[in-house]
């Protein structure tokens, strides 16, 4: 080894020692007889000092040619310091230099290496490798690095096996957009890279490895947002012999093992809620029960007294923000302008004040007497100080808006503290969801997901078949869809009734998903499994609001990475060598 210690480890213990360490150049200052240098290393920093009289001439005229992210190695001897630093752990030494060499020089980066950087987004992205040296970034992928190995441990000690499943496979119609891949050898046909493991994993489950994971890259050609990538990290897992209540036990025990060993953190057992009392409750399938603020259904109470908009509604519905009745006109109309935005959706908002002596004033009180807005009150669990706000219209289409009126007024009252943890799991989800536009039902998971045992009848009868109830769960923190997963469907008989349902002819339901439908004739256990995002664990752990942070070399909004320039064109005789007739466009 070039070193001798790191640049985090060296403490009061070490004095009198003669070191060597290597890193880069954090930062110099040059005080006429004495100068300082910081440096650098992936485990923290230390400061070398050279002085006047006691370093060598030929040492500090070194030191005075140095600039920042200079890659050196330095030999001396640990001495205390006078003026210590008790934000650095290595604070209480520096180190006296006696040989300083370069081992590399470095042109002036394009934006500061600190943990307050200048450097926007784009400007780092780009230059992703000076973006790793900064503590943040690194310290993001330490805590993924924690996070992976704590996984390993735990799933080993529950005997899972880690098994590598096929990253060239089949391309699939349900699902999102695949990325497909085109072969030399096979003209004219593709592969697709995986959205998920899913068939292969059930694949092993008949093959008799009862439980599998994998920490696995999955890829999706879709739009992106903070929490999306086009190559993302799954904890990909199944169980065979098992039923619902097995793998909610099993993999609660995961998040609650990594939240003990990452964070120091007891999450306790966590609470069950059916998908049909998260979208009453809170508007959204994935509920950030942090605060409560849950949604009271009003229409029975407000319609009839002659306010048009209420009365032509299918749903009012309202949530009450305690201690907000102090809100000003121009508080108000923020909140009006947010429900009205198009992501939002609503088209205006009524609110209620509670006074200190527990009157109501509405911003519609000419269609309601006081008896009236006192059943408001009464409704909602209002006291003194407390802001009520409603909104009406389609159902679906105003919880919707609700729910995000209630996150907002959550993050605006300090609700949403990344520090706290409020996980669930959210159960019993519809099996399937039928789209008018497209005149067929979809898989509300994906196609191989069980029906509730219960519900398996209601598939023969065309009138009781959106009300069939799937075997599914998803796991919920802070309003995060952190992982997912299903019982599947293991009978070759009722895997077909559901591609007969999604509208798969038997002859496509062959040619798509053969292999699958052949091996449950071979003696297909029951089995079940879940995928954690994993991009999104590490986020949520690390409390920042993009997974982009917690990915060596991520792309951006747009799906490219700005560092190597990808995508990219290909040549034409590469195009015809894979039989891909097109014209390569001509760069402008």
């Amino acid at each position: 080894m070039l070193r001798t210690h790191t640049c985090g480890e060296l403490r009061l213990d070490h004095v009198g020692q003669t070191v060597t360490l290597t890193g880069w150049v954090q930062r110099t200052r040059d005080a006429g007889g004495i100068s300082w240098i910081v440096l650098r290393d992936r485990y923290g920093l230390t400061q070398l000092v050279l002085e006047e009289g006691v370093e060598s001439a030929e040492v500090r005229e070194q030191a005075r040619q140095l600039g920042r992210e200079f890659v050196l190695s330095v030999t001396g001897k640990v001495a205390e310091r006078y003026s210590k630093n008790d934000k650095m752990p290595t604070g209480d030494i520096e180190i006296r230099v006696a040989k300083l060499d370069v081992l590399n020089p470095a042109k002036l980066p394009p934006f500061l290496i600190e943990d307050e950087t200048d450097g926007g987004d784009d400007l780092r992205m780009k230059y992703r490798y000076l973006d790793l040296r900064r503590n943040p970034v690194r310290q993001n992928l330490m805590l993924r690095h924690k996070m992976a190995q704590a996984v390993r441990r735990y799933l080993d000690g529950q005997e899972f096996i880690e098994v590598e499943t096929p990253v060239l496979i089949k391309s699939t119609p349900e699902g999102a957009r695949d990325f497909v891949v085109p072969s030399r050898m096979n003209p004219g046909e593709f592969y697709a890279l995986p959205q998920s493991p899913q068939t292969f994993k059930q694949l092993l489950m008949v093959s008799g490895f009862d439980r599998y994971f994998q920490i696995v890259k999955c890829f999706r050609d879709e739009d992106l947002r903070a929490d999306r990538q086009p190559e993302f990290t799954q904890i990909d897992c199944e169980m065979a012999f098992v039923e619902q209540e097995d793998i909610l036990n099993t993999f609660e025990g995961l998040v609650q093992y990594l939240f003990q060993e990452v964070k120091g953190v007891d999450i306790g057992t966590l609470p069950r809620m059916t998908y049909a009392d998260a979208m009453r409750q809170y508007g959204n399938d994935k509920p950030d029960t942090r605060f409560d603020m849950r949604f009271v259904e009003l229409s029975d109470v407000v319609q009839g007294q002659g306010f048009p908009v209420f009365d032509a509604a299918e749903l009012v519905v309202g949530i009450n923000a305690i201690t907000c009745a102090h809100y000003t006109r121009k508080q108000l109309d923020e909140l009006t302008d947010f429900v009205k935005k198009p992501q939002v959706g609503a088209t205006g908002l009524v609110y209620a004040r509670v006074d200190s002596d527990g009157n109501v004033k509405s911003s519609v009180d000419k269609f309601y007497s006081q008896q009236e807005l006192q059943k408001w009150s009464v409704a909602l669990g209002a006291n003194p100080g407390d802001l009520l706000l409603l909104l009406a219209g389609p159902a679906d289409k105003t919880r919707k808006a609700l729910s995000e009126l209630r996150l907002e007024m959550g993050q605006r009252l300090g609700l949403r503290d990344k520090n706290s943890f409020s996980p669930l799991w959210v159960v019993d989800f519809p099996l399937l969801e039928y789209l008018e536009e497209e005149g067929r039902y979809f898989a509300m998971h994906h196609p191989f997901t069980s029906p509730k045992p219960e519900d398996m009848a209601l598939l023969d009868n065309p009138d009781t078949i959106g009300q069939v109830r799937a075997n599914a769960y998803d796991m919920v923190i802070n309003g995060v869809e952190v992982g997912g997963g299903s019982i599947r469907i293991h009978d070759r008989a009722v895997q077909a009734r559901m591609f007969s349902l999604l509208g798969f002819s038997d002859e496509e339901a062959q040619a798509q998903f053969g292999f699958l439908l052949d091996a449950f004739e071979y003696g297909a256990p029951p089995h079940g499994g879940l995928a954690f995002g994993f991009d999104r664990l590490c986020s949520l752990f690390g409390g920042a609001d993009s997974i982009r942070d917690f990915i060596a070399f991520p792309k951006n909004n747009s799906g490219r990475d700005v560092m190597i320039d990808s995508p990219s064109q290909i040549s034409a005789a590469q195009l015809k060598e894979l039989s891909i007739e097109t014209k390569v466009a001509e760069k402008k």
